[in-house]
């Protein structure tokens, strides 16, 4: 049996990124290695086990593209109308508090904010299957 452990995202400015990600995320350093060419710094809350890696390439001077593939990082929150008023107080830019039904069965509340590197990040409300 497999088991989830990180995302990796790759960022332009490690020290922004981290603290975007404590800030918006309340996500901490679990563990950071420095080699020669890259960093790897590991970010993680006692909330869950699964990380989210972000990779410093250090001579890196081109942004970097997402593509057409990568959709989103998804967070569940307690208060989602919270979530999103803490987002606006850290000046992070989030969307509307947005719905969505399935065959007319409430499945989400949801709005997202977009990280330094423009990565999207969507918080959920806990509830179903988004406990």
């Amino acid at each position: 049996m497999t088991k989830l452990i990180h995302t990796m995202v790759r960022v332009s400015n490690l020290t922004e990124s981290i603290n975007f990600y404590r800030a918006a995320l309340v996500l901490d350093i679990k563990d950071q290695y420095v080699f020669d060419n890259f960093t790897l710094t590991y970010l993680a809350n006692p909330q869950t086990g699964f990380e989210l890696e972000l990779t410093y390439n250090h001579n890196q001077s081109e942004q970097y593209t997402h593509g057409n593939g990568y959709g989103h990082i998804a967070v569940t929150v307690e208060d989602i109308e919270q979530a999103h008023q803490r987002m606006t107080s850290l000046n992070i830019e989030a969307s509307d508090i947005k719905t969505l039904a399935h065959n007319q069965i409430h499945l989400a509340t949801f709005f997202f904010i977009t990280d330094p590197d423009g990565y999207k990040i969507e918080f959920l409300q806990r509830q179903g299957r988004y406990l």
